[in-house]
Formats: structure tokens, sequence, C-alpha cells
């Protein structure tokens, strides 16, 4: 479709007000981060030229991405009061423009931001994540040390594992015990005084087993110094997690997803709220911006202050809302698919009655 005049006005400065609230809202978030901060830079001496590009130019495309949705809305706020004073939308719409095509370049703008906003935080903020993070971890955050103590781990549908303690250090696991169950029946029983990660070759080594082999009524026993095995554990499920959700691509996320559901394990809300959170603000962006034109487009006697003010209202909302979901979903006492659009559906039917509800 070809752009028209006005279309190509409205989408230009509705992005153009977008880039701009979003430099100076990123700005102040790294103003004040500096501040939080800027003990911790100098107690661990933290290198200039790392702060600058293995943190700051790092945090500056995360919180772009993540409060995107909403410097979508207060931009379109922004913009479309501004023109509503000048009696610019009246002009528009006394030529015969309905309300809804007059939302069209506005959309085109927000799809646009919303596919960048997906591709980004799906294959590239994930790597600078990982960097971010590395960053924190040694400047910023207590050195880790992992105090897990009688860990137990499914590694696969019948198969648990279970180390006494475990050292980050020398990647050595004591008293190590794995167990093989089907029907409720112990089938199989591997115990070991440590066992012992081996980088080169990918494997663990067990040290001073012994097998027992459960049949029917019968029993074997075996036992060694020393054997190579490849189970379904790594050093990194020992590592620290700190906003490990955060480094993944969506493959990479969904691959861990698949191996956490696969051990049974606790706190894989979190990155299911991650992966549908991904999918999510795309489509958030888009209903926020059409709240943002809808409550913005008329004059208002009060000002365009006011107007802005209650787009910031609204926007505070909707983050509240956002917040509280997630924190219900995260404690398992709501499907997290549904928690994680809730405030989209909400908001959703809160657009379609102002829309309804807007003088023509």
């Amino acid at each position: 479709m070809k752009l028209k005049i006005l279309d190509r006005y409205l989408l230009k400065n509705f992005l153009l007000t977008y880039v701009f609230v979003a430099m100076v809202i990123v700005l102040i978030i790294c103003v004040i981060d500096y501040t939080e901060k800027i003990d911790n830079f100098i107690n661990k001496q933290a290198p200039a030229r790392a702060i600058l590009f293995d943190y700051y130019l790092n945090l500056i495309p995360y919180w772009a991405n993540y409060i995107s949705p909403l410097m979508v809305f207060i931009a379109t706020v922004f913009f479309t009061s501004r023109i509503a004073a000048r009696t610019e939308i009246v002009a528009m719409l006394s030529t015969g423009i309905s309300f809804g095509r007059l939302l069209l370049p506005y959309f085109m703008g927000a799809t646009v931001l919303g596919l960048l906003t997906f591709y980004l935080v799906g294959w590239v903020l994930p790597k600078a994540n990982k960097v971010r993070n590395a960053f924190e971890q040694q400047y910023v955050k207590d050195e880790f040390f992992y105090d897990g103590r009688n860990v137990h781990i499914k590694i696969a549908p019948e198969v648990y594992a279970y180390l006494e303690s475990y050292n980050v250090a020398t990647k050595t696991g004591n008293k190590f015990t794995l167990e093989t169950i089907r029907d409720n029946k112990l089938v199989q029983k591997l115990s070991a005084d440590r066992i012992v990660w081996q980088p080169e070759k990918k494997k663990w080594t067990i040290h001073d087993y012994r097998i027992r082999t459960l049949d029917s009524l019968q029993e074997k026993l075996t036992h060694g110094t020393e054997i190579d095995t490849t189970i379904n554990l790594s050093p990194k499920d020992f590592e620290s997690n700190y906003h490990l959700f955060e480094t993944f691509t969506l493959p990479e996320l969904n691959s861990y997803i698949e191996l956490l559901q696969s051990r049974g394990a606790d706190g894989v809300e979190v990155y299911l709220i991650e992966k549908y959170t991904r999918f999510t603000q795309p489509f958030a962006i888009l209903i926020l911006t059409a709240i943002g034109v809808i409550v913005s487009a008329r004059k208002s006697r009060r000002g365009v202050g006011w107007q802005i003010a209650m787009g910031f209202l609204l926007a505070f909302i909707y983050i509240l809302f956002f917040l509280l979901s997630k924190g219900v979903a995260e404690a398992g006492n709501i499907n997290t698919l549904f928690a994680v659009w809730l405030p989209n559906i909400v908001f959703s039917v809160i657009g379609l009655v102002l829309f309804k509800t807007l003088p023509r």
C-alpha cells in the first residue's frame, strides 16, 4: 500500500518521538544505576573500559527493550496530545478520514517496533546480557559459592542423581548416587565416593564406585576404581544462575525449559514467563499504542500536560498489573501462559471500550 503524505507525517513523527522518549528515559535509568553502583566499581577496581563497553553499552539496549511497550505508549500520548492541542486531528477527521484509518500509521510504526523488539529479545540481546551479567558478577555482586547440601536432581524420566556436596572450584561432587527407578521399583543403584568433571572429555569420572543391579529376586553387585560416564548433568547446574533466563536465545530457552521439565525441577515458571513475555511484548506495543492514541486524540481544556500525566498513570497501572500477574505465576498459583497474557487481555478490553465510547 502506498503511503499518503498524512501517513508519512504521522509515522515519521511517531517514530522520532519514540526515539526521543527512549533516549531520555534510558539515560535517566543509566544515571541512577551509576550512582547506585559507583561504590562497587571503585571498591572492586572495575576498569573504565569494562564499565563503558561491557556494562553500559549492553545495559542501554536491555532497558530500551525491557520498557519498550511503555516507552511506545508514552511517546504515543506525548506526540498525539501535541497535535491534538494544535487541532490537527480535528482537521484530519474533518476531511472524512475515519478514526480507525487515522490509527493505521500508528499501527504500522508499532508493528515495526514490535518485530524489531521480538528479534532483538529472541536472538541479539541474550548475547549482550551474557557480557553484562558476567561484569555484574565480577564487579558488583558478591563472589558466588555453591553451598548446596544433599542435592537431589532428576536427570532423566527414571534416573535420579544425589550429591552430598559439590565443589565449584574443582568441579568435584562427593558421595554420589545414581538411581534408576522403574514402576516405583529400584532397578539399579550406583554409589561412588566422588565424581570429577573432565572438561577435555566433557564427561564425569566416577571414582571408587559400586553398582547394585536388581532383577526380580536376583541381585548383582559390581565395583571398580574409576569409570567415565555421560549423564544429563554438568558443572553449569551448580554455577550461579544469576539472571540466567536473560542470557538464553529463544531456541536455547526452549531447550533449557525442556531440560528442567524432564528433570521435574522447581523454578521452571521463571523461564516460562521469560519465554511467553518475549512473545507478548510485540502485542503489548500494539495494544498500548492504540490506547495511547485514543486517550490523547481529543483536545483537552486541561492542556497537554494533563493528557501526558494520564498517559503516565495508565503506564504505571500496566506495570503494576504485569508485576502482580508475574508474581502470582512465579508462585505457581496460576497458569503461567494465562498470567503473562492477562495484562494484554485486560488492556485490549479497555482499549475496545475506549474506542467504542470515543466521540466521533
